[in-house]
């Protein structure tokens, strides 16, 4: 159960933000095999000012970064990983972002780290998870 914080500049229309959000998802889930029902994002408006992201860093040339946060279970490989990025700056560069803008960073936690309701910590109940098409992911 990944949760997305996607943050870009002030002033990118709604379409654009949902495109955006959209393409994010869709990556997780071909890329990782989320299910699809299971989507929780926050955007995250931001003057341009305060998204201070280094010009040319190794060698990627950032004009105007989306800066794409996924905190999520851990247990995927780095290839898998690699593929989520891969899929994240392909989908993006359709919505009209710039590859070199995309900025993806993966936080890893616990399934016992996570409640999403109730007070429970469902991500340790995995007939819970089955019921609702998760599947461990590969290690």
């Amino acid at each position: 159960m990944p949760l997305v914080r996607i943050s870009l500049r002030a002033g990118t229309s709604p379409a654009d933000q949902r495109a955006i959000a959209d393409g994010v998802h869709e990556a997780m889930v071909s890329a990782i095999g989320i299910p699809a029902k299971d989507r929780f994002q926050i955007i995250d408006e931001r003057p341009a000012e305060s998204m201070i992201f280094d010009p040319s860093y190794l060698g990627v040339h950032r004009q105007s970064v989306v800066c794409v946060q996924i905190t999520l279970a851990r247990g995927r490989p780095a290839e898998l990983k690699q593929s989520l990025y891969r899929a994240v700056a392909d989908n993006l560069e359709k919505t009209g972002v710039r590859r070199e803008d995309v900025f993806t960073v993966l936080y890893e936690t616990g399934r016992e780290d996570w409640s999403v309701g109730n007070g429970e910590a469902q991500l340790l109940d995995e007939e819970l998870l089955k019921r609702h098409g998760w599947t461990p992911p590969a290690r």
